[in-house]
Order: structure tokens, then sequence, then C-alpha cells
């Protein structure tokens, strides 16, 4: 990244040196072009001259700029998608190991509800025994002693 840089940082002050150039350039042919020795009619046409110049060549800066700003434009679109991906990617794979542990969660959970199914069922199959037993005690209990006792004494 550290050479990207660089030649950012040099590509601005070339244009700026450009620049300056073009401008001192400008200025400097105005200026020889009003102090020379010339008529009126020839001074206006050197001017003019010079003004086209000037105009090529800004145009042809432009033109530069433009291309490199182009450059520019299609290096960091390239490097937005290499990112793109990259990042995509990564999100794909941590996307994958989160339904992983999701699926595994989720199986444990079963498993356990499960075990917790067939222990509360368990409970309540004794539950509903322990009641028979007791209620079959009972009813017995209560057959003996409703029965006639013929071998017993009353006091």
């Amino acid at each position: 990244m550290g050479q990207d840089e660089y030649r950012r940082e040099s590509g601005d002050s070339v244009s700026t040196r450009l620049t300056y150039l073009l401008i001192g350039g400008g200025i400097g042919a105005v200026i020889a072009l009003l102090f020379a020795p010339k008529s009126g009619h020839e001074l206006r046409g050197d001017i003019a001259d010079a003004t086209r110049k000037g105009i090529d060549k800004s145009r042809e800066a432009a033109q530069q700029l433009g291309d490199r700003a182009g450059e520019y434009y299609q290096t960091g679109r390239e490097r937005a998608g290499e990112y793109y991906e990259a990042t995509r990617g990564r999100a794909s794979e941590l996307y994958s190991q989160a339904s992983d542990k999701v699926s595994e969660v989720a199986q444990t959970a079963r498993e356990v509800a499960s075990r917790q199914t067939n222990t509360v069922a368990a409970a309540i199959d004794a539950g509903k025994k322990a009641y028979q037993d007791e209620k079959r005690k009972t009813e017995m209990s209560g057959r003996l002693e409703a029965a006639p006792n013929y071998g017993e004494k009353a006091n």
C-alpha cells in the first residue's frame, strides 16, 4: 500500500507542478509579448497564438489527468471487488460455522428434551401404578372389614 500512496502523492505533485508551469508560462508569454517591440496588429496576433497554444496545452493536460483519473478509478474498482469477494467468502464461512453450531445445539436440546420426556413419562406411569396399587389395597382392606366375622366372639 505504501507504493500506491507514493504514486498518489507524486501524482498530485506532478499535476500541481504542471498547473504552475502552465500558469507561469502563460504569464511569461504575455509579459514577453507586451514588452516586445511589435505593432499592435502583430502583438494581438502573437497574443492570440499564445492563447491558442495555452488552450491546447491545457486540453492535453486535462486529457492526461482524465486518463490518470480513469486508471485510479479502475484500480479502486478492482480492489473493491477483491475486498468484496474476500469479505463475502469469510462471511459465508462464518455463516456456515454458526449454522453448524446452531444445528449441534438444537440436536443437543432435542436429545435432552427427549430424555426429560422419557423421565417424566416414566414418573407418570410409576405414579399411576402406585395409585392403582393403593386403590387395590384399600379396596381389599375394605372388603375384609365389611366381610362377616363368624369365628370371633363379640365382647
